[in-house]
């Protein structure tokens, strides 16, 4: 499982021009996940991301994490951060899980920070979405349950 994780001020996404998600400040995640995926990675990733201190304390420190400051987390799925392009100049999304396999994942992600006390809104799995933020900071990091980067 991998995930795009950026410091937000404001976050929002958008289905055939309604709005299906949005936030104030918070984290902004795009969510990936592969065939080789399943329920322990989607509660590590959450956990983490949770957890994440990238947030200012009062000496202008990464010491908070979004839950300390009580932020809201955008979460919206993105099949495309698995692909791979090693070769050509066309990627290929051979490690990326299909809709039946990544679709549940995806949910038990967003439910494992929701049991941690986040707030969480969300996109329209496998709907073409328009995402619009403000990154702050900025500040963007890339996880991955593999730890390949």
């Amino acid at each position: 499982m991998r995930a795009v994780v950026q410091r937000v001020s404001q976050a929002s996404v958008e289905v055939e021009g309604a709005v299906v998600g949005a936030i104030g400040p918070g984290l902004m995640v795009l969510l990936g996940v592969s065939r080789d995926d399943g329920p322990a990675e989607a509660a590590w990733l959450a956990a983490k991301i949770a957890g994440l201190r990238i947030f200012p304390d009062a000496r202008e420190k990464l010491n908070l994490s979004v839950f300390d400051t009580g932020g809201e987390v955008l979460v919206v799925s993105q099949f495309t951060l698995w692909g791979d392009c090693a070769k050509g100049r066309r990627p290929a999304f051979v490690r990326a899980a299909g809709g039946e396999q990544a679709e549940p994942l995806y949910l038990a992600f967003v439910e494992e920070l929701r049991k941690l006390g986040l707030t969480v809104a969300t996109g329209s799995f496998g709907a073409m979405m328009e995402v619009s933020l403000v990154n702050s900071g900025p500040v963007t990091l890339l996880l991955d349950t593999e730890k390949t980067f």
